[in-house]
């Protein structure tokens, strides 16, 4: 099986020859190619370049344009700091939406401006569909709601805005979900089957609040994204132990969950058909663990999750993680779990 056919065959429930491997890799894969990660961040060649690399030499079964949480946020008018070889940071003191009234200035960026950090992604999307495309999964990115909502106001002012204007979180909320969808009709159509969706800052929120908050966001995106024509991953890394029930009533395709989560709890939460990926801990398994580590922690999650898994890490793969331990991704036989 090609690694595009076994993750659609996963995805229906039909067999499979081993276990889908899609782990995140972003800094890692850049280093594979010998690349300063600000411009595997900003420059779409070099990205398609290392995640083909990844994909070519450790038998992962996508590829990806993951790469930081500022691609929408810069082309919103944000502050954003590019460190020459680490990941672009948001500068949250200098947040985009410092005054809430600015948001009725805002509109919904074009993601094929020329010069954009989104038309560069989507540029990096065309770029893999052309190479890989035949034999892989294409997966696109965008921020969710949550997420690009704190990108823009900031994390810790977005946490008291929840008791403090409510209205003004719905409405930013859904303004996110205006921009990432746009953003990934346009990847969709350069190539993506699926698109990732990172809503990191989810994770930090009662469940009270992400089911008034959070989750019906989700769900529009969710569905607006099916519209187009492409499959759906939700990534929230962190404590989402409290959250999981709720991810399996979103429809997603795929949901990540972090080491932090019970995998064996979560399935009995959201039932045997939801597809689950990860979750083996990336720092003390993935980085400074050995294969045989890697391996037993991926039998171990391939015994909890059941044949609806998906073989992954927590969360991005970290720099350094031995090469012989990125490849046990790719070899977890269903036969063997």
């Amino acid at each position: 099986m090609t690694g595009r056919e076994r993750i659609f065959a996963t995805l229906a429930g039909q067999p499979v020859d081993r276990f889908a491997a899609m782990p995140i890799t972003m800094m890692w894969a850049a280093d594979l190619v010998g690349a300063k990660y600000r411009d595997y961040a900003t420059r779409a060649e070099i990205q398609a370049a290392g995640q083909c690399a990844a994909a070519r030499q450790f038998g992962i079964d996508h590829v990806s344009v993951i790469s930081d949480p500022g691609c929408e946020a810069a082309d919103l008018g944000a502050s954003i700091y590019y460190p020459p070889d680490s990941p672009p940071a948001i500068v949250e003191e200098h947040a985009r939406l410092a005054e809430p009234l600015t948001l009725r200035g805002l509109r919904v960026p074009d993601p094929l401006a020329a010069g954009s950090r989104m038309a560069n992604r989507v540029a990096a999307v065309r770029l893999l569909k052309a190479q890989l495309g035949a034999t892989h999964l294409i997966e696109g990115w965008v921020e969710g709601p949550c997420a690009e909502s704190a990108d823009l106001r900031g994390i810790n002012t977005l946490m008291l805005d929840y008791y403090d204007a409510p209205e003004f979180v719905h409405e930013l909320a859904g303004f996110c979900v205006d921009v990432a969808l746009k953003f990934a009709t346009a990847q969709i159509a350069a190539g993506a089957d699926l698109i990732g969706v990172g809503d990191a800052a989810a994770s930090l929120v009662s469940r009270e609040l992400y089911d008034e908050f959070v989750l019906p966001y989700e769900q529009r995106l969710v569905a607006g994204i099916h519209a187009a024509g492409a499959k759906v991953r939700l990534h929230i890394c962190g404590r989402t132990g409290h959250l999981v029930d709720a991810f399996a009533t979103l429809g997603c395709d795929i949901v990540d969950l972090d080491s932090l989560v019970d995998l064996r709890e979560a399935r009995a939460r959201v039932g045997p058909r939801q597809v689950l990926l990860g979750n083996v801990n990336t720092v003390s398994v993935v980085r400074n663990g050995t294969a045989d580590d890697v391996r037993r922690a991926l039998r171990q999650c391939a015994r909890d999750a059941g044949p609806a898994w998906i073989s992954g890490a927590a969360c991005e793969v970290p720099r350094l993680s031995p090469p012989e331990n990125v490849r046990c991704f790719a070899e977890v036989n269903p036969g063997a779990a």
